[in-house]
């Protein structure tokens, strides 16, 4: 470690990181859409050693060592700057955004490490804004959860020439995400696992008509949500993970909501145009999964229960404070 390079011992950086959405239905691997629901970090420089205080979701389980994933993103980040190893830190974490439910928690958990080691480093030595967009797309794999993490609303984003780029949009004021969030995990690499190699060439088609329209309709037109939502690409292969999500989006759909698979799932994201339509949806929520007759009440013969939380489309992403003793 080059003491020049990095802040000294009893310096203090506090991130503040939203959780995400990926997909958005009809989106696949391109679109992100930041949810107002945040995880805490901070991380104070120390003389030397690694230490831990972690609470809330995850937090039993979860490495208490250097393979933690916000160490390594600190890491990633000391090595694109050239700045070596990390000097001795203390990490305080509470995190409130639930693990493998896709909701964005391994890519907030990077985008809190990424910017808070960036936070450490000299000024010279910092990167740039589209150099942690990179940092952060690589380590998370892409960046349809990193992008609206770190810009907030809806991000669409693509690969160009080995570059990640994203590209925000305002989010019309009238949307309220709500989420449904079971209490079973379904790990991305399990969903991802049951997409087919190929699609015929109309689902492609149908898929990214909707996800044009999809644009709009989160920016300007939310009475286009319902039809704008409907996907082919990846939901309906990964049904059978996630039995009770999907017969819960498929009755919301039914009833005119604009409802998709969060991300990977299983949590299922209702789109609402507008308070009353929020409370609806919600009402709507409880009532199916409340019924021992519904699809979306039992998994793997187990009684499913659920948290159901009305949210927010935060209009700025992740925010960084520094402290020194």
């Amino acid at each position: 470690m080059n003491e020049q390079a990095v802040a000294a011992p009893g310096t203090s950086v506090s991130v503040r990181v939203p959780g995400s959405t990926g997909n958005v239905g009809p989106g696949f691997d391109t679109l992100g859409l930041a949810l107002g629901y945040y995880d805490e970090l901070t991380v104070t420089r120390i003389d030397s050693g690694l230490e831990f205080e972690l609470s809330g979701e995850g937090s039993e389980h979860v490495p208490h060592t250097a393979d933690h994933l916000v160490v390594r993103a600190m890491q990633a980040v000391f090595d694109a700057a050239g700045a070596g190893s990390l000097p001795g830190l203390r990490l305080e974490a509470h995190n409130r955004i639930p693990h493998g439910r896709g909701m964005g928690s391994s890519a907030s958990a990077v985008v809190a490490g990424v910017l808070a080691a960036n936070a450490l480093l000299a000024k010279d030595l910092r990167l740039d804004p589209n150099a942690v967009l990179q940092v952060c797309s690589h380590l998370e794999g892409h960046p349809d959860n990193v992008a609206p993490t770190l810009y907030g609303g809806l991000t669409v984003s693509f690969e160009q020439d080995g570059t990640y780029v994203s590209v925000p949009v305002r989010v019309h004021r009238d949307i309220i995400p709500v989420v449904a969030i079971p209490d079973f995990e379904v790990a991305t690499s399990l969903a991802r696992g049951l997409l087919p190699d190929t699609v015929a060439h109309r689902t492609a088609a149908v898929t990214a008509g909707r996800a044009a329209l999809l644009v709009e309709a989160m920016s300007n037109r939310p009475e286009y949500l319902l039809p704008a939502t409907f996907d082919l690409l990846h939901q309906p292969f990964r049904a059978q993970a996630m039995g009770p999500s999907f017969e819960l989006m498929t009755q919301l759909r039914d009833l005119g909501f604009a409802a998709v698979i969060s991300g990977a799932g299983p949590t299922v994201l209702t789109l609402a145009n507008g308070a009353d339509a929020a409370e609806r949806a919600v009402a709507a929520i409880e009532r199916i999964t409340a019924d021992p007759d519904s699809a979306a009440h039992t998994h793997n013969s187990e009684d499913v229960s659920w948290r159901v939380m009305s949210l927010r489309v935060p209009a700025e992403g992740a925010k960084v404070g520094v402290s020194t003793q």
